[in-house]
């Protein structure tokens, strides 16, 4: 059902000019197709991921039709025009009236991954859709099916021919679909094919919402749940076999924590199946592990040319390359420091920052709170790991190298939209019209005065001569 790039941007699609509740139709249908199709959905999603079809399920679909229920239920209300009343309006602009209005972009290009190829470029698509825009979909390696039957079960669903293109996977692809001029990209990918992507869009000044890489974080405190925290890292370098922007790549934790910790996680990682890694993540994995050895880490685990098993890496340094890395294989370095405030340095050079976990005990989430302002990242869980950051309500997105902007919640359906201020003049006095002399300076600067002098008595000096010279106007 692929049709040209050309024909989505240029055809005269009528979705924009829908109302925000007949929109929201079309995706509540489509959202019931959905689950009639789980298993359908489940077989179209590459089987060269590292998981099962249940996993499909519980990680793609049943959190894209939360996020697709999240905005029937929300999408009106979060686009609604808002009106500004007077509270707040300057004294000197009575008879102003403001709204601020969201309004389509018009059409949004989403370049989605190969990892997550429903979830992350779904929910962005039906993000764009209850906005209002047409939407380009270029869907990731192997992502091309599943994204084909997404955009049929919603043309089924009543949502007009043009309004959704999908293109093939190609490179080629995305080339073209960037040069058709866009007016907002929805890029998910590595920092590097994201930084190629931003210098495109730099010379049209085309704005960008950019989930990339991460080298996400867990910080243990002395009080934590340790045996918690090996069921942790064993789910996030199971989950789709160490491949999520949110898998764990360090672990921070005092020497004595990290001495009765190690044990833990050893034997939790046992069960954790092998996964396959391609030739260049491979040998890639495999020259970062030697160097860090060089610089006096310790492999726990083995390196294994077909099927890679978990490794740590113990007494990692937070300089080495492999604790500063997006790689996407199951590796976890191990940063011990000599006392919990010597951590927030360590963290803080590695330029990745989407996602941070803490563990601690349940009495000390006060201190957790405390340390999570302080930490630089998207999102901080606290006792939790990557999973609750599917939900719905929730803003998804990074700081520094781990990109910008978000998707997902209020914030990222707004993301979707342009910003449109109406001001409209009722009444009042229009002495900005006319044309200003230095006879006025007095009279302007006790206005200014009475309404912004420091302290009372000050304001009823300023106020006493506004009076005296409006009269003397």
């Amino acid at each position: 059902m692929s049709c040209t790039i050309a024909s989505s941007t240029k055809a005269p699609v009528d979705w924009g000019m829908r109302t925000v509740a007949e929109r929201l139709t079309v995706l509540s249908r489509a959202r019931h197709l959905l689950a009639q199709r789980a298993v359908q959905i489940a077989d179209a999603i590459s089987p060269e991921l590292a998981r099962t079809k249940a996993d499909t399920l519980t990680t793609e679909l049943l959190p894209l039709l939360d996020a697709c229920r999240f905005l029937e239920r929300n999408a009106a209300k979060i686009l609604k025009p808002r009106k500004l009343g007077s509270a707040g309006r300057p004294m000197w602009l009575s008879g102003i009236q403001a709204e601020v209005h969201r309004e389509p972009l018009g059409h949004i290009l989403i370049v989605g991954p190969s990892n997550f190829p429903l979830f992350l470029p779904g929910t962005q698509t039906l993000q764009a859709l209850a906005a209002g825009n047409t939407v380009t979909w270029k869907p990731g390696s192997g992502g091309g099916p599943v994204a084909e039957l997404l955009a049929q079960t919603l043309m089924e669903a009543g949502l007009p021919v043009g309004a959704l293109t999908i293109t093939d996977e190609s490179v080629a692809a995305a080339q073209q679909a960037l040069a058709e001029s866009p007016d907002k990209v929805v890029f998910t990918g590595s920092s590097h094919t994201g930084q190629t992507v931003l210098s495109t869009l730099a010379e049209t000044a085309t704005p960008a919402v950019v989930e990339l890489s991460g080298a996400d974080a867990i910080l243990v405190t002395p009080d934590a749940d340790l045996r918690l925290v090996a069921r942790a890292v064993a789910f996030g370098l199971r989950l789709n076999g160490g491949a999520v922007c949110m898998s764990p790549r360090r672990l921070f934790a005092s020497t004595a924590t990290m001495a009765l910790l190690r044990p833990l996680l050893i034997e939790a990682l046992r069960d954790v199946p092998p996964v396959q890694l391609n030739a260049t993540t491979s040998e890639r994995l495999r020259l970062m592990i030697a160097s860090s050895i060089d610089e006096g880490a310790q492999l726990l685990g083995d390196l294994t040319p077909d099927a890679q098993r978990p490794v740590l890496i113990d007494s990692a340094k937070p300089s080495m390359e492999i604790a500063r890395s997006d790689i996407f294989a199951p590796v976890l370095s191990l940063l011990a420091a000599d006392t919990m405030m010597h951590i927030p340095a360590m963290y803080a050079q590695c330029s990745y920052a989407l996602t941070l976990s803490i563990f601690c005990a349940k009495q000390e989430m006060p201190k957790a709170r405390m340390i999570a302002r302080k930490l630089k990242a998207g999102t901080v869980l606290v006792n939790d790991i990557i999973a609750p950051t599917a939900d719905p309500r929730v803003p998804f997105g990074g700081r520094g190298a781990s990109g910008y902007g978000v998707t997902r919640g209020s914030e990222g359906l707004l993301e979707m939209t342009a910003v449109k201020t109406l001001i409209l003049r009722r009444n009042g006095a229009m002495r900005h019209l006319d044309a200003t002399t230095d006879a006025d300076l007095p009279l302007f600067t006790a206005l200014i005065g009475t309404l912004h002098g420091g302290t009372l008595s000050q304001r009823w000096t300023c106020l006493r001569a506004l009076i005296s010279s409006a009269r003397n106007r």
